[in-house]
């Protein structure tokens, strides 16, 4: 590492900070909404199950959000530490959804708190449930703000620069930026999805490894329900956020589709490989599909690279990014459908092990589909770091010292890994469903496969 300079080393921190911390950002905007749904239907139903599922989802929670903290107030030091020259021109700019996403942290803390706290404290349990909402706020109003910052980078408005002074500055304008609607759309249903898809394949995998016991069935059942639908309302935040970039950021969409010569009637490329003069072999292609994705019509231009100046144009290999994006998107949808037709055929059972397994592999897929469409959006703004103003070269630090930092945050993300994994499974490995089940609720039954 001693080799790479400054501006790659900052890049390269950057990047393993917001890789780790979007595991915890994810499952802290998408986990209320499971908790909250779980108690729901508990009550409703009248049902221990339900409940317990809550109460469980709820302890691993916790645990999240503490390292989240950590990882998030980590990417606030570096931004300040590593991107001094971006601060100084955008942080004026961007201060008030940064305050706000800090505010809207310590809302959802505050709830969670009373959440915790008063389990069977009220006579009428839906009193306690309505405590879940404020935390679904918080959680995703904390996701909002910060996306918009996100969203300024991409199509920054709300100021003027002269030199390096900001001048006329609308900190409204620059949190509502173009970006603003798709990204944020895109990231809470994203995080909904994946929350769901991790506490399915948790599921999942107990039923392989003890039995499907109706607590474990209704938990299956409830987190594929919520895999389908969110994956539908995520499908339709990624059609509209490749509508915003042909709009917005032909560039991004250009390399991502490797679309090379502005056309009508483009075809969109799926994996394939570059030879040396650009030219894309083994690929599928599928007809017209691009100008469909890009403007709602198969006969619609679609920008290419020819009209994109060279120096301006994202790394190509960004198109890998976007196909695994959109496969394992695609792959989430379809395994959560198969659950919910065999679910409704009598004569199949959903929770054969061939496909309580794919419904395994869904969990990690979700989360890295998350990965690579971060990957992704921040590589395909580049040379930008402020698109139109600033390069990322010049928004980085000068300072010689920054692959120290690099292997410290490195050990400290390690070690936090750790902790995380090994708190969780004594949380809950010591303290088995069958067994509480059978300490709070004794008059219900948890054996055998019926429901």
């Amino acid at each position: 590492m001693m080799g790479l300079d400054s501006v790659i080393m900052s890049r390269m921190l950057t990047s393993l900070t917001l890789a780790f911390h979007i595991i915890f950002a994810t499952v802290g905007v998408g986990i209320p909404v499971m908790v909250s749904i779980a108690e729901f239907i508990g009550i409703k139903k009248k049902d221990a199950h339900y409940t317990l599922l809550a109460r469980r989802w709820t302890r691993g929670f916790v645990i999240t959000v503490a390292v989240g903290v950590v990882t998030g107030t980590a990417i606030g030091l570096q931004l300040s530490l590593l991107w001094p020259s971006f601060m100084q021109v955008a942080g004026n700019v961007i201060s008030l959804p940064l305050f706000l996403e800090t505010f809207a942290f310590f809302f959802e803390a505050i709830f969670l708190g009373a959440y915790l706290y008063t389990w069977d404290r009220f006579k009428n349990p839906i009193y306690h449930w309505l405590l879940s909402i404020p935390i679904i706020i918080g959680s995703s109003m904390s996701a909002f703000f910060i996306t918009t910052v996100n969203a300024f980078m991409n199509t920054p408005q709300g100021f003027e620069l002269e030199g390096r002074t900001i001048t006329s500055i609308d900190p409204l304008a620059a949190m509502f930026n173009p970006a603003t609607p798709t990204k944020v759309f895109h990231v809470i249903s994203s995080s909904y999805l994946t929350s769901a898809a991790i506490l399915a394949a948790i599921t999942a995998f107990y039923i392989i490894k003890k039995k499907a016991t109706p607590y474990h069935k209704k938990a299956l059942k409830l987190t594929m329900m919520a895999t389908f639908i969110f994956a539908i309302t995520t499908a339709v935040a990624g059609d509209l956020s490749a509508k915003f970039l042909a709009k917005e950021q032909p560039e991004k969409l250009a390399a991502a589709e490797w679309h090379f010569e502005t056309e009508k009637g483009a075809d969109l490329i799926l994996f394939g490989t570059l030879n040396e003069e650009n030219e894309v072999e083994n690929a599928i292609r599928i007809p017209n599909a691009l100008s469909f994705l890009a403007h709602g019509s198969f006969d619609s231009e679609v920008k290419g690279l020819d009209k994109i100046e060279e120096d301006v144009t994202p790394p190509l290999w960004i198109h890998y990014m976007f196909d695994l994006m959109v496969m394992l998107g695609m792959y989430t949808m379809g395994v959560s459908f198969l659950y919910i037709v065999l679910s409704k055929l009598k004569r199949w059972n959903e929770n054969n092990k061939w496909l309580l397994w794919l419904i395994v592999l869904n969990g990690p897929f979700a989360m890295l589909a998350i990965e690579f469409g971060w990957i992704f959006a921040e590589v395909g703004r580049q040379p930008w770091i402020l698109r139109g103003y600033m390069k990322v070269a010049e928004g980085a630090t000068t300072s010689p010292h920054v692959d120290w930092m690099f292997l410290l945050f490195l050990g400290l993300y390690i070690l936090l890994g750790v902790f995380c994994v090994t708190v969780l499974r004594k949380l809950f490995r010591h303290n088995p469903v069958e067994l509480e089940l059978e300490q709070r609720y004794p008059n219900i039954s948890n054996r055998g496969d019926d429901e």
